[in-house]
């Protein structure tokens, strides 16, 4: 997998871990998303492997309950490195307090090795 193929797909992943609706099911995305030493960073946390990534998600689905992550335009990338924009957005009336982006670097599995966050939205409370 090359190329514009291999960055949707490590998007995809991403998202799965982000929307993993348990524990179990978050454990087992971040680690099919990152590799073992990948890190997560945005303006909120820093934090590195599997446990503390899906830390990291665990809490932003109890912040904000009853809402998923889901993409926002569209995925680019070149040389391993990717970006896309994202958004949290309320099941209940679609509304969208929060959004981002985000720059990934890839392994060469295809495995994330490090993502670097950006808030682009936050409600004043967060």
């Amino acid at each position: 997998m090359t190329g514009s193929d291999l960055y949707e797909t490590a998007v995809a992943r991403y998202f799965e871990a982000w929307n993993a609706p348990d524990a179990e099911e978050r454990g087992k995305a971040v680690a099919a998303a990152w590799t073992e030493d990948g890190t997560y960073t945005d303006p909120l946390a820093e934090v590195a492997g599997h446990d503390g990534i899906a830390a990291v998600i665990g809490a932003a689905r109890e912040q904000f309950p009853g809402f998923s992550f889901r993409p926002l335009g569209t995925v680019e990338g070149h040389h391993m490195i990717v970006r896309f924009g994202w958004e949290l957005v309320s099941e209940a009336d679609d509304g969208a307090p929060v959004a981002g982006s985000d720059v990934i670097e890839l392994a060469g599995d295809g495995r994330i090795r490090a993502v670097h966050g950006f808030l682009d939205r936050v409600p004043a409370e967060v």
